[in-house]
């Protein structure tokens, strides 16, 4: 959840302030590593001051997203096995990309992203890399906004006892505005948010209680599949939804349609981390490469059996119904599922300004580097940013439409193409040859990036050519 000065494009953790200071400056103490040193040695000379089980947790709220909202969809179109099985490979790849990572910082000592981007392809590797970061951002501001779109009208209505559909204060469009207006705007408009990293544990508290309620709703509910076409809520028992898109409940374990190509890149979109991974191990405790891969696989695993758990469980609720906002489906009359969509309101309306906070740190550094700051520039910014995503939002029909586009662009770029080309560029030759196995092994997880990206890209394309892209209750 928020993260001070620096922010995944998720739900993410609060960094501590240290590793802000030192990521605006970019680089760490100018030490060149003897010939033949191995880079953990190298990056055991910075020592921070975080636990081993803080960094745990601040990277944990780094991959934590509102990706995990679409994950039972995925595994609508995938089936259980299928799905569990995507999802380990997303996170093993994810954990290698992180070691090519802190190889490329331990050689140079570097603990920016956009820096790496520089020492490995020169001033447009850091333009690249700040505009698929400022990417990445925007589109999780986009499905920030469209989750308020979709859900913060079910709660008002609930409140006032009146039909979401019905008056024109109601419609998400409208609402989502206003709340940019009067709450996320002045809070984007401030110099500094430091103070919104004490958000950082709502981000993880609000999805643990929406796990343990898709739980326990699961077996409260049981089998309500019905034959309409999507899901309404049952006149008998208001609390209780009928869905329709399959006429018994029965899960698959493998399956495959045209909305797959979709699910791959909600799973992407969901471990992407990489930003961050530089900043908290400036403030690890007792650093050292291993030290950090341990925190990234840690994280990492903790997140695989999270969302896991929390696509499953969801699946096993309403099957192939299911929608890529997950909470849509529950009825709108729930007063537990009503907790949980004010605890998710809440904390993605508070993330919306700090993940702006750094797309506007990145524009400014690129085109106005030695401008001296300004209050109508910081201004006109965060305005122009906050029309931009809202005019985005308005316009883009469904929530899993954002998380498939940027799961298929800036995703693969942040976990597979910039690792393996920063590990190419950086590693010399003489620690690692150019046909030794290492830089093989990156050069094929670059290629799979690139793969990933045109496949994904191109089946998304194609649905929306063919007008498919509405199906599944859409």
């Amino acid at each position: 959840m928020p993260r001070m000065e620096l922010q995944d494009p998720k739900m993410n953790g609060a960094l501590p302030g240290n590793a802000v200071e030192q990521e605006h400056e970019g680089f760490l103490p100018s030490h060149s590593p003897s010939p033949g040193r191995k880079p953990a040695q190298f990056m055991d000379q910075f020592e921070g001051k975080t636990s081993f089980g803080m960094s745990v947790f601040n990277l944990s709220n780094a991959i934590m997203g509102s990706g995990i909202l679409g994950l039972a969809y995925a595994m609508a179109h995938t089936g259980i096995l299928l799905f569990l099985a995507l999802l380990l490979c997303i996170a093993l790849l994810s954990s290698y990309s992180i070691h090519l990572l802190l190889t490329c910082a331990g050689v140079v000592g570097i603990r920016a992203y956009e820096q790496l981007g520089q020492r490995a392809l020169g001033p447009a590797g850091k333009v690249v890399v700040a505009a698929v970061i400022c990417l990445h951002n925007v589109g999780a501001m986009s499905s920030y906004l469209f989750i308020i779109k979709s859900e913060l009208p079910l709660v008002i209505a609930t409140f006032l006892d009146m039909d979401p559909e019905g008056d024109w204060f109601l419609k998400g469009n409208l609402l989502i505005i206003i709340v940019s207006v009067l709450i996320i705007l002045p809070l984007a408009l401030m110099r500094h948010l430091g103070y919104l990293g004490y958000t950082s544990g709502l981000s993880l508290t609000c999805m643990l209680f929406f796990l343990i309620s898709v739980i326990y709703k699961k077996f409260q509910l049981g089998c309500t599949v019905g034959h309409n076409g999507t899901a309404v809520e049952s006149k008998s028992s208001p609390s209780l939804p009928i869905h329709g898109l399959n006429t018994s409940c029965e899960a698959q374990m493998f399956t495959a349609d045209s909305q797959m190509f979709y699910t791959v890149p909600i799973m992407a979109f969901a471990f992407v981390c990489h930003p961050e991974v530089l900043p908290i191990y400036t403030e690890l405790c007792r650093p050292s490469k291993r030290r950090m891969q341990a925190v990234a696989n840690v994280s990492i695993g903790a997140m695989f059996c999270m969302y896991g758990l929390t696509a499953t469980f969801g699946y096993l609720t309403f099957y192939s119904s299911v929608e890529a906002e997950m909470l849509h489906m529950y009825s709108q009359h729930d007063l537990l599922i009503l907790c949980v969509r004010l605890a998710v309101l809440l904390a993605v309306t508070l993330t919306v300004p700090v993940v702006l906070f750094p797309i506007r740190r990145a524009l400014q550094q690129l085109l106005f580097p030695s401008k001296a700051f300004s209050w109508p520039r910081h201004v006109a910014i965060a305005l122009i940013l906050l029309v931009l995503v809202n005019v985005l939002v308005i316009c883009v029909p469904t929530i899993r439409d954002i998380f498939g586009v940027i799961g298929s662009t800036s995703a693969p770029s942040l976990i597979f193409i910039l690792p393996s080309i920063f590990y190419l560029r950086i590693v010399p030759s003489e620690v690692e040859p150019l046909y030794s196995w290492p830089k093989i092994q990156a050069l094929c997880f670059g290629v799979l990036g690139v793969l990933f990206m045109a496949i994904s890209l191109g089946f998304m394309f194609a649905n929306w050519a063919t007008g498919q892209s509405h199906v599944s209750g859409h």
